[in-house]
């Protein structure tokens, strides 16, 4: 494929792709396979705004090069960790790149599951299109564990290398990077979101997106299955955990209430939602969204 003919796509994004492109091999991914980007519907992006309103003010779904947020670490910036893995994955094409330019990270969906790819990284997810697998790069593991292994979506061997892994069930998504911007109104089929936000202001502020809006089970964990599983984050986290939830019962609609009054810290919040998504997901999680 000629990267450059693909939609979004400018001089950054191609010698990217064509990088990857060239050091990629195995089977082309199923085209029915999809690209999500998981994340947590309650929270804030620059400036304080609720994310799903900068979502709908802005219409375009942002790296942390540009938001200065994320669900994992930190360190989009000059001299950054994710600055530095980038310029080794994509061999300096972004080094000189406006942070709009930047790739935006997701997971790809192989094993279909109705929370999304990568549910570490939050409770909902877009689903991306079909066509954004044209302009895909793909890694094993995650490309903060310095990862050996890349492809693209006309050849890769990934999926193999994860389905025989053993990592933790919060570990093994095959990381995505999206090049050319994400555009919700073109480049998304559904936002799905976790049960737990239907009647909120989530669910209000997702219906203004230009996509439409798909629902999971939602994850749910009661504070003695929490306890039970103290060992997996540590004992204060589940301590944390059993603080915030209310009758007993955590889901990601009480976590984000805990995370916006401010009394906790974000991290520590974090270790309480990983908890929640290992041991509370939603029946059927394994098994596509309709």
């Amino acid at each position: 494929m000629d990267f450059g003919e693909a939609r979004g796509v400018g001089p950054y994004q191609t010698r990217a792709l064509r990088h990857v492109a060239a050091g990629s091999s195995g089977p082309a991914v199923d085209p029915r396979l999809r690209i999500t980007l998981n994340f947590h519907p309650d929270r804030t992006a620059s400036g304080g705004r609720p994310i799903l309103d900068a979502l709908a003010q802005d219409g375009t779904y942002h790296s942390q090069f540009v938001t200065g947020t994320s669900n994992g670490g930190l360190t989009a910036h000059p001299g950054g960790d994710r600055h530095r893995w980038e310029s080794r994955i994509f061999a300096g094409a972004y080094d000189e790149a406006p942070a709009p330019e930047r790739p935006v990270y997701g997971a790809l969906n192989f094993r279909r599951q109705v929370v999304g790819a990568a549910p570490r990284f939050g409770s909902s997810h877009l689903r991306l299109t079909g066509a954004a697998l044209a302009r895909a790069t793909f890694c094993y593991p995650d490309s903060a564990a310095e990862p050996a292994d890349f492809g693209v979506a006309s050849g890769m061997h990934l999926i193999a290398l994860a389905e025989a892994d053993e990592r933790d069930a919060l570990n093994d998504y095959i990381e995505t990077q999206v090049h050319g911007g994400v555009d919700l109104a073109r480049d998304t089929e559904a936002l799905v979101l976790d049960a737990s936000y239907r009647g909120t202001p989530v669910e209000t502020a997702a219906r203004r997106l230009p996509c439409p809006v798909e629902w999971h089970p939602g994850y749910r964990l009661s504070v003695r299955e929490l306890r039970r599983h103290a060992d997996y984050r540590g004992q204060e986290y589940a301590d944390l955990g059993a603080r915030v939830a209310e009758r007993g019962i955590l889901d990601p609609r009480i976590i984000g209430d805990a995370a916006r009054a401010g009394r906790h810290a974000l991290q520590d919040l974090k270790m309480v939602w990983h908890t929640l998504a290992r041991f509370g997901a939603p029946e059927g999680a394994g098994t596509a969204c309709s």
